[in-house]
């Protein structure tokens, strides 16, 4: 979880940071992100792509379709 202020930056800050961008005092842009973190970012969504299949090959046709008729339930009548 990022650390630091939350929530819309206030106008004066935001007039600084202009000011500092247009006299070349503050990068343009967001620095890069780093190669480890693009990568472990990809392995994250690759493990994510792979769970699911691998649930659903798991279940069988009736869990499966109970599964659904819960989150059907839930869906349309709320927390019921």
């Amino acid at each position: 979880m990022p650390k630091g202020r939350q929530g819309p930056e206030d106008t004066n800050e935001i007039a600084f940071r202009v000011i500092q961008q247009l006299t070349g005092q503050a990068p343009k842009e967001d620095p890069p992100v780093s190669e480890l973190s693009a990568k472990r970012a990809e392995a994250g969504r690759q493990g994510g792509l792979k769970g699911g299949n691998a649930r659903k090959d798991s279940l069988t046709p009736e869990q499966r379709s109970e599964i659904a008729r819960k989150a059907a339930k839930k869906r349309w009548h709320g927390n019921s």
